[in-house]
């Protein structure tokens, strides 16, 4: 991570929110989970994502929606990748996108790409950067202390 991204995370101008704990992916495994965003008019929309973990242990993050007819990438079959786990697939109509930059190679949204979702890994958890995301308070302690901390609800898929 660059310099200048590390002190933006630190000065609070980047909004971070925790995912999930780094090893809770397995290498060369996938993760999905649904979010709700803040949209420009301040209101609640349905944030899917997904999460990659390379062999390599790179993490990786895109909008679960294949750009073809915006439906998940794990419909139908429940899983995200290919065969021989070498892309990314659409389990809707076999379109092929690359792990490390979410380009279509194969498949009717050839030259599309994923949506990209910023990731950090900070202290031993994926984080998702830059996205405003609804807080969940439901179940808050009003006797209780508060740490200044944003709570989050996210659901695995």
């Amino acid at each position: 991570m660059s310099e200048p991204i590390i002190d933006n995370l630190v000065s609070g101008q980047i909004e971070v929110f925790v995912v999930c704990p780094a090893d809770a992916i397995e290498r060369s495994g996938a993760m999905s989970f649904s979010l709700s965003r803040i949209d420009d008019r301040g209101e609640s929309r349905p944030f899917p994502i997904i999460v990659v973990r390379t062999f390599g242990n790179d993490y990786f993050g895109y909008v679960n929606r294949c750009p073809h007819e915006s439906v998940w990438l794990n419909i139908g079959s429940g899983t995200f990748f290919s065969t021989d786990r070498s892309f990314l697939r659409c389990g809707r109509h076999g379109a092929r996108f690359e792990i490390d930059t979410g380009m279509c190679i194969d498949g009717p949204c050839d030259g599309q790409s994923l949506e990209l979702v910023a990731l950090a890994v900070i202290e031993g958890d994926v984080c998702l950067c830059g996205v405003k995301l609804l807080e969940d308070d439901r179940f808050a302690d009003p006797f209780g202390d508060s740490d200044e901390t944003m709570d989050i609800t996210i659901h695995p898929d």
